[in-house]
């Protein structure tokens, strides 16, 4: 069976810029480790429809090629240090794994 991409979409509130960063700027390092692909944030997303629309300011989103590697990137303990610096500067709503559709063939 073929691995099948997953994507992380991640919604949070930053409330501490300075604690934050210090997360962002080892995040890259690990989504590389782990063959990640950043694809985009976005401060100023719009709901469009829904009764439980997102409520942080951020959402991102990135991707892994298999759930394999994303569960290897989440399970990593040294990601898992850097994560502190996350839950520091922000408040998480929610951070979810989505799999992505297999190849048509």
């Amino acid at each position: 069976m073929e691995d099948v991409k997953v994507y992380i979409v991640v919604n949070l509130e930053i409330t501490d810029a300075d604690t934050y960063r210090k997360y962002e700027k080892g995040f890259f390092g690990f989504l590389k480790k782990y063959e990640g692909e950043f694809i985009t944030y976005d401060d100023s997303f719009e709901n469009l429809e829904g009764e439980e629309p997102l409520k942080g300011s951020r959402v991102i989103i990135f991707s892994f090629p298999s759930e394999e590697l994303a569960r290897k990137w989440w399970a990593d303990t040294e990601y898992q240090e850097l994560s502190e610096f996350r839950r520091q500067g922000t408040v998480t709503k929610s951070l979810s794994m989505v799999k992505g559709l297999p190849p048509r063939g």
